[in-house]
């Protein structure tokens, strides 16, 4: 009778404790990482919402154990100091975001030794002109509809990044539409373009994907891990606990944290 006690509580033990012990684990395989906050603009159209982004990303950063750096000085981009970071996050980047060559070089080789990147609504509207950049980022901004509440459909609900999301949610925001996209992208959110006015639909994306378009998406890409969201134009939307809930996912994803 005692040896049958002993085992049930023992087995309740194990029971009860192994959930935290899965926790413990998956909060601490972040702990010491470090990113840099990215917010360069070249000439052109400049997000008013940089500094909202900014801040939330580095209390997501926070909650996560990360420590994060944020700047908008090119001059960053050198060998020895990308060696400091695990991920780079492009915040909201646009047009020209590098004043040479060896900048360009740098993030590169930060990428082909392994390093992350996440890429956050304009970050694909980053470097036009440079085909590698696309391929890394997956794809390459071409237009948007007129901003409006849509529908966004969870494509795969296996990543961190859409794990806690709903099915089917409604956002307000700029439905981005993107060409140049690399074949080995795997789409997580896609737009509900049957939820979305746009006079422009024919010009493109037309039915390229039928009434679905990609708007998030992950790969891995010459070394290193990338994700993208297109989501996050308005200043209002980086307060939102589910949108913050999808950057955090894949801010996860790209520092190697699948669960």
């Amino acid at each position: 009778m005692k040896t049958l006690l002993l085992s049930l509580l023992l087995l309740t033990a194990m029971i009860v404790s192994t959930p935290a012990q899965k926790k413990k684990k998956s909060s601490t395989h972040l702990k010491g990482k470090k990113v840099l906050i990215y917010t360069k603009n070249g000439k052109g159209y400049v997000h008013d919402n940089i500094p909202a982004s900014v801040k939330a990303l580095k209390e997501i950063c926070t909650e996560l154990g990360i420590q994060a750096d944020a700047t908008e000085d090119p001059g960053v981009f050198t060998p020895e100091n990308l060696k400091k970071y695990d991920a780079l996050i492009f915040s909201n980047t646009n047009n020209e975001v590098f004043d040479n060559e060896a900048q360009k070089k740098a993030l590169q080789e930060y990428i082909r030794h392994g390093g992350g990147f996440v890429g956050i609504h304009s970050a694909n509207a980053t470097e036009r002109d440079w085909p590698w950049m696309w391929a890394m980022v997956g794809g390459k901004f071409v237009r948007h509809a007129a901003h409006q509440q849509f529908d966004v459909v969870v494509t795969d609900p296996g990543n961190p990044s859409t794990a806690s999301l709903p099915q089917r949610w409604t956002v307000n925001d700029e439905c981005y539409s993107s060409n140049e996209l690399n074949p080995d992208i795997h789409v997580l959110l896609s737009a509900d373009l049957t939820t979305v006015e746009d006079k422009g639909r024919a010009e493109y994306p037309g039915r390229t994907f039928g009434d679905l378009f990609p708007l998030a998406w992950c790969h891995t890409f010459d070394g290193g891990r990338e994700w993208y969201t297109a989501l996050g134009h308005d200043a209002s939307f980086d307060s939102d606990p589910t949108f913050r809930k999808h950057l955090a996912g894949g801010i996860k994803w790209v520092l190697g944290s699948n669960k």
